[in-house]
């Protein structure tokens, strides 16, 4: 593959690149977010790889950026921050995936294997459970005749539950769905957009359509 690393710590960029060129990939190396934002949007890469902490942009800008150029490539946060806050903003921001630092070289050999096999979750159908409709082929959500604007990761989310309407799904299940990522049982990341959701879908309609199932985990459906 054609990876874009961006990363201003040398030693940490030296060491990813060898390991990845080891694997027989091609490894661009920008260690200024300014200019590798311009590099990613202007040139073709197979995965980008990014840490926050950069100069120029941050890498939440980013990565903010380089979606409204490159809204399939897949991109993988890599860096020192590891807070729920940080993980929901990556992810907000057009992350793929996020892993933190110090990190396991093999995990990161995986998480890049499955970053790149998998493929986009939207599909080209349209969903609808009520009077809420979801549009895959031109990314729009619809409720009660209200147009609904979505995050990227917010919308597939939405997507999981309604593909799978009356079916609850675990945490695992959702983590490895919408992020591709084994779940940790010590985060709240995914009801944090349960939450993110329901503000935006439930909220200002009496009929709640996002339900919690105590001990198993979420089902969108109609009661």
């Amino acid at each position: 593959m054609n990876i874009l690393l961006i990363e201003d710590d040398p030693e940490v960029a030296a060491f990813i690149k060898t390991g990845l060129e080891e694997q027989e990939h091609d490894v661009t190396v920008v260690s200024d977010g300014l200019e590798g934002s311009v590099t990613a949007a202007e040139k073709n890469f197979d995965l980008l790889i990014l840490d926050i902490i950069l100069p120029g942009y941050n890498g939440f800008q980013v990565c903010k950026h380089v979606r409204i150029h490159k809204k399939e490539l897949p991109i993988l946060m890599l860096t020192a921050l590891g807070t729920v806050r940080d993980k929901v903003q990556g992810f907000e921001n057009g992350a793929d995936d996020y892993l933190t630092k110090p990190f396991h070289f093999e995990e990161l050999l995986a998480r890049i294997n499955a970053l790149t096999r998998r493929r986009p979750v939207a599909s080209e159908k349209i969903y609808k459970i009520d009077d809420l409709v979801v549009d895959c082929n031109n990314g729009t959500v619809i409720r009660n005749g209200n147009e609904i604007l979505l995050t990227s990761k917010e919308f597939t989310l939405l997507e999981i539950l309604i593909s799978n309407q009356n079916k609850v799904l675990s945490r695992t299940e959702i983590a490895g769905k919408v992020w591709g990522i084994n779940f940790d049982r010590g985060t709240n990341l995914i009801d944090v957009y349960i939450n993110y959701l329901r503000t935006k879908i439930d909220k200002n309609y009496s009929k709640k359509l996002i339900q919690t199932v105590i001990g198993r985990g979420y089902v969108l459906k109609e009661l």
